[in-house]
C-alpha cells in the first residue's frame, strides 16, 4: 500500500527548470513541504521520492493526516494500531 501511494504521488509531481541557477525544481501538489531541487531532472526525481518517503514516515509516526491519493488512505494505517 505504501509503495503504491508513493508511486501514484510521484505521478502527480510537477517539475520546472530554474533558468538562473540551471537546476530543476520538483514538488507534489497537495503535499505541503514535499519538494526537491537538483542539477538534473533525474536527480530531482530521486530526491523528490526520498523527500516524500521521509515526509510520509514522519506524518505516520506523529499520527498526522495524509492526503488520500487514488483511494489509498494511509491514515487507516495509524487508526488500526
Amino acid at each position: 500500500m505504501l509503495a503504491s501511494y508513493i508511486d501514484l504521488a510521484m505521478e502527480l509531481a510537477v517539475y520546472e527548470i530554474i533558468e538562473d541557477e540551471r537546476t530543476y525544481w520538483g514538488e507534489i501538489p497537495g503535499l505541503q513541504g514535499v519538494w526537491a531541487r537538483h542539477q538534473t531532472l533525474e536527480g530531482c526525481r530521486r530526491e523528490l521520492r526520498e523527500a516524500l518517503s521521509d515526509w510520509l514516515a514522519l506524518r505516520l509516526r506523529l499520527g498526522l493526516m495524509i492526503p488520500v491519493i487514488a483511494d489509498i488512505n494511509l491514515n487507516e494505517l495509524t487508526q488500526s494500531v
